[in-house]
């Protein structure tokens, strides 16, 4: 496949995926997660890959979803279905998790919405100071997607993920290291560094027991991922992104003004 939204390399074990569309902040789009999936199961079955790394820009981790498309769509009199899209960042989510090599996760600046998944995807997952986590979603009228409750839900308990879901607040990086989400926190000229230095420690490690520390938790913690996926995330989602409340926020957001919700 050719990339067009990631940068991917492997040097020394180490395979470094690198969202790079700054032009919507790595929104992440159908073609990205297509290139997320290819990837994801590259690095999976190539022996040379030990320990896999996935980051943003300094600007941003990854914005989420891309709303202005959504916009269009909407002031075009079209149907706005997000089912392939939360199904194939969904498998991403999951594929990390289930994956035989471990996996940093490196957030530099904002992580929104789909984002706040892509992060939390990881095994370990190093911040810098200034990124910051935001489940947008309900400010738009939607539901968190992506897996973005069940992982948190299954990180730091139903009444903080309620919280985050419902209000919609940013969690600073410190918060994401107390609430033991984020496993380092360090400054943004020192976050490449240091995760390259995590990454490298992992990769002369023991790599036969992370593959079955990662399947005992995966089986322990995630075995019912995917039939959470499509039996409660895709309908859930499904039904706001139809509702006017989603067209509204939508629109809000777009236009900068703030939203009028119905609860229709």
């Amino acid at each position: 496949m050719e990339l067009k939204k990631l940068i991917y390399t492997v040097e020394d074990g180490i395979a470094v995926i690198t969202m790079n569309y700054l032009k919507n902040l790595n929104a992440i789009d159908e073609q990205m997660a297509d290139e997320l999936m290819y990837v994801v199961d590259a690095a999976e079955k190539d022996p040379a890959v030990k320990v896999v790394v996935i980051k943003g820009a300094p600007k941003a981790f990854s914005a989420g979803g891309d709303i202005g498309y959504f916009y269009q769509l909407i002031q075009a009199g079209g149907e706005v279905n997000m089912d392939g899209l939360i199904s194939k960042v969904g498998a991403v989510a999951d594929g990390l998790k289930r994956m035989s090599k471990m996996v940093v996760t490196s957030v530099c600046g904002a992580a929104a919405g789909a984002g706040v998944s892509l992060a939390l995807g990881g095994d370990f997952m190093i911040c810098a100071d200034n990124a910051k986590f935001i489940l947008a979603f309900v400010n738009l009228g939607l539901v968190p997607d992506t897996g973005a409750t069940y992982l948190l839900a299954k990180a730091i308990g139903t009444a903080r993920t309620m919280e985050l879901a419902a209000t919609g607040r940013p969690v600073t990086a410190q918060e994401a290291k107390d609430w033991g989400l984020a496993y380092q926190v360090t400054t943004v000229e020192e976050l490449d560094a240091a995760t390259m230095k995590f990454a490298r420690k992992l990769a002369a490690g023991p790599l036969i027991s992370y593959k079955n520390i990662k399947k005992q938790l995966y089986d322990a913690v995630y075995a019912d991922y995917k039939q959470w996926l499509d039996g409660t995330e895709v309908p859930t989602q499904r039904e706001c992104a139809a509702s006017m409340d989603f067209q509204e926020g939508c629109k809000a957001f777009m236009e900068k003004r703030k939203a009028v919700f119905q609860g229709k």
